[in-house]
């Protein structure tokens, strides 16, 4: 619920008990001033009639009795025949001596006009309150869209920000001293990030390619050493250990890159990849040395998605679950990789583990300490179902240790 339409609320709803307890309020004493009012009348009607001469006296038999009556003012219902209902009055009976005669009077007075102005009284409240919630309701939906309109116009530009086109946010000053003072803040933040995210760009550029050349002319070195006939056996396993190490280092140095790209948004290029076909060529690419390992690549494909995406994520991204799942798959069993329109699907056998398998999609995280993988490609992998909004889940199954990661992808109305 919006700010203003919670504020407005308790608004209306305060603004009501009020209009409730005043209108309460109001209708008995009203009730109470008119029923004060009556009763004047009726004593003054008294005492005109007790000083009045005994021809004054009315010889109704309706107001006149012989009989002693209950003295005092009170409350009765009687029938009229002008109405042709009961009608509620207020009585009043006293005693009245003439010539030694005691005789019993009784004065009303219909409260139908009472009643009659405490219904235009209460009529016109509710109108009033009625109008003023009805104004406020109106005033607010008014300042939703004339006071607000320069946040949500900041709202607008902050949604549609993107910090790879290199320019900060330019937003405008408003009427409102608030919103100007947030503009300024926002444009001065975006100018901050543009600047850090400018630095830090430049330095994975040229980390990545100040060290990427010192280890391309490591490994074409130790190459031309491994193949010089003249090396003893020693200096030649020592080369072949170095050439390993450079290689892993290589590696771990072109991951680390791609991981530190896809943070940074540096991939912005998009075109509709046919994953269809991106698994059948990664699948064949890696059939034999699947075979070597003793397991048995098998594909199913029932669907054919194209995605918006960055030719080289999309590779890296099926490279990455296709090789981890021949690299760490028991020799002996079966790799199971389903592609349908909703997700990528790839099951192998594998270690035991234990715990919550997903702790292997972060960073450094291998089954066996000891391998010389750098525990990179599912980080790789989960990154890039970050950066696209795909969803990534690792399963196990403890009936044959299957390993099982699914790749969900967006919905429909967002793909390619």
């Amino acid at each position: 619920m919006k700010l203003l339409a919670k504020t407005n609320r308790y608004y209306l709803l305060l603004a009501t008990v009020l209009f409730a307890l005043g209108g309460v309020v109001l209708y008995f004493s009203l009730n109470l001033a008119l029923r004060d009012e009556v009763d004047e009348q009726l004593l003054d009607q008294r005492r005109a009639l007790t000083a009045a001469p005994p021809a004054a006296l009315p010889a109704d038999s309706q107001w006149v009795s012989r009989g002693p009556l209950p003295g005092g003012l009170r409350d009765a219902v009687r029938y009229d025949p002008a109405e042709q209902t009961l009608v509620p009055y207020r009585e009043l009976s006293f005693p009245v001596v003439r010539g030694g005669v005691t005789y019993w009077l009784t004065v009303r007075k219909s409260l139908l006009e009472t009643a009659d102005l405490l219904l235009v009284v209460l009529s016109v409240l509710l109108a009033v309150l009625g109008g003023l919630l009805l104004s406020l309701g109106l005033l607010s939906r008014w300042l939703a869209r004339w006071l607000w309109a320069p946040f949500q116009h900041t709202l607008t530009h902050l949604r549609a920000y993107d910090l790879r086109r290199h320019e900060p946010l330019a937003l405008p000053a408003t009427p409102i001293d608030e919103f100007t003072e947030l503009n300024q803040a926002l444009t001065q933040l975006t100018e901050r990030l543009v600047a850090d995210y400018q630095q830090l760009k430049e330095f994975t550029e040229n980390a990545a390619h100040e060290t990427q050349t010192p280890l391309a002319i490591m490994q074409a070195q130790l190459e031309q050493l491994m193949q010089d006939d003249t090396l003893r056996p020693t200096s030649a396993a020592l080369v072949g250990e170095l050439y390993g190490g450079t290689r892993r280092l290589s590696r771990l140095h072109q991951a680390l890159t791609l991981l530190s790209k896809i943070e940074n948004q540096q991939f912005s290029q998009v075109e509709a990849v046919r994953l269809d076909q991106l698994v059948a060529a990664k699948a064949r690419q890696l059939e034999d040395r699947a075979a070597a390992r003793g397991l048995t690549l098998r594909v199913v494909i029932t669907g054919r998605p194209a995605l918006a995406m960055h030719p080289g994520l999309a590779e890296s991204l099926v490279a990455n679950l296709l090789q981890n799942a021949v690299k760490h798959g028991a020799p002996g069993g079966s790799i199971a990789v389903t592609l349908t329109p909703a997700e990528l699907r790839v099951a192998n056998p594998g270690p035991v583990v234990a715990g919550d398998p997903s702790r292997f999609l972060e960073r450094f995280r291998k089954h066996n300490a000891a391998s010389d993988s750098p525990g990179l490609g599912l980080a790789i992998v989960r990154q890039i179902c970050q950066y696209y909004g795909f969803t990534l889940r690792y399963e196990f199954a403890p009936a044959g240790a299957t390993h099982t990661l699914r790749v969900g992808f967006l919905p429909e109305g967002r793909r390619a």
